[in-house]
C-alpha cells in the first residue's frame, strides 16, 4: 500500500514538473498575433474553400497581413466588396476582378440521356465512373450524384428533379470548388460577359452523340456557320466558344440555329429553393 501510495506521489511530481517546465517554454518562446491578422480573417466569408490558393481564410489572412506580395482580392467569393475591405485595412489596392460562375457542360437529363447499365453502387459521381466510366451511355457527360452539390461551400448548387446539378448564379461566387470536385471534367467557370454557352462535352460523332443524348452537341456547325463574330469552332465533334470574341455580341444568333439546344443564353437564372 505505501509502495504504491509512493509511486502515485512520485508520478504526480513528474507531472506537475514537465507542466511547469512546459508552461515556461510556452511563455518564452509566445509569438504575439498580429490583430490585423484577424481584423482580416472576420471579414473573410469563412467558406473555407481555398480558391485564393491558401489553405483556409485563416492562412489567407496571415499571408495578405505579412507578405506585401499577396493581393488583397484573392478571396473569389468576397468578391469586389471583400477585397475594397481588406486592401482598405492592409494599404493594398485591390485590382479589378471579374465575377464567374459555375457552368455545367451537360444537358444530360433522366430524358435525354440514355442508360448504359442500372447502377446500385455508392451514390457517388467518382465511385460510379471506374464502373465503365457510370451508367449512363455518353461517357463525357454528367454522372449525375451531385458529388459537387455535396462540395459547394455556400448553397449555390442543388440536385434538380431532372438529374442534373442546379447552379444558382445569384449565389455563386466561382470559388472552383465544385469544378475541382467533379470527376468529369465538365464544370467550368465562366463570366457573365459571354451572352451564350455550350452545355455539352460529348465528343462522340454526331448520330452517335444524339442516340446517346437527345440534348446533345452534334457538331453540325450551323451554329458556326451563322456566327457573325467568328467566336464558335467545332473542336472535336463540339461546339466551343471564344469568350473574348463572343462578347461582342448583342444578338446571337447560333441560339436559335442549334437544332439540340446545346447552345444556351447565359442570362436564364435559376433560384434555389431553401428548404427550412
Amino acid at each position: 500500500m505505501e509502495k504504491a501510495l509512493m509511486i502515485i506521489v512520485v508520478l504526480v511530481g513528474v507531472g506537475l514538473f514537465f507542466g511547469i517546465v512546459l508552461a515556461l517554454a510556452d511563455k518564452k518562446f509566445y509569438m504575439a498575433v498580429n490583430p490585423l491578422i484577424n481584423e482580416v480573417e472576420e471579414i473573410l466569408p469563412k467558406g473555407q474553400c481555398g480558391a485564393c490558393g491558401f489553405a483556409g481564410c485563416a492562412k489567407y489572412a496571415e499571408a495578405v497581413v505579412e507578405d506585401p506580395s499577396v493581393a488583397p482580392n484573392l478571396c473569389v467569393p468576397g468578391k469586389a466588396a471583400v477585397a475594397a475591405k481588406v486592401a482598405e485595412l492592409t494599404g493594398k489596392k485591390a485590382e479589378a476582378t471579374e465575377p464567374k460562375y459555375a457552368a455545367l457542360k451537360c444537358r444530360g437529363t433522366k430524358t435525354a440521356a440514355a442508360m448504359a447499365a442500372n447502377y446500385e453502387g455508392v451514390p457517388d459521381c467518382a465511385a460510379a465512373k471506374l464502373i465503365q466510366g457510370g451508367p449512363k451511355g455518353c461517357k463525357f457527360g454528367c454522372i449525375g450524384f451531385g458529388n459537387c452539390v455535396k462540395a459547394c461551400p455556400f448553397g449555390a448548387m442543388c440536385m434538380g428533379e431532372d438529374g442534373l446539378p442546379v447552379v444558382d448564379k445569384d449565389i455563386c461566387t466561382g470559388c472552383g470548388k465544385c469544378v475541382s470536385t467533379c470527376p468529369q471534367s465538365i464544370l467550368t467557370l465562366k463570366t457573365f460577359t459571354e451572352p451564350v454557352e455550350v452545355l455539352c462535352s460529348s465528343h462522340d460523332k454526331g448520330p452517335a452523340a444524339k442516340k446517346l443524348c437527345t440534348n446533345a452537341c452534334i457538331g453540325c456547325g450551323l451554329c458556326m456557320r451563322n456566327c457573325s463574330y467568328g467566336a464558335i469552332k467545332i473542336d472535336n465533334f463540339v461546339a466551343v466558344v471564344d469568350g473574348t470574341k463572343c462578347a461582342q455580341c448583342s444578338e446571337p444568333t447560333c441560339l436559335s440555329k442549334c437544332p439540340t439546344g446545346a447552345i444556351q443564353s447565359v442570362l436564364s437564372t435559376v433560384t434555389i429553393k431553401k428548404t427550412a
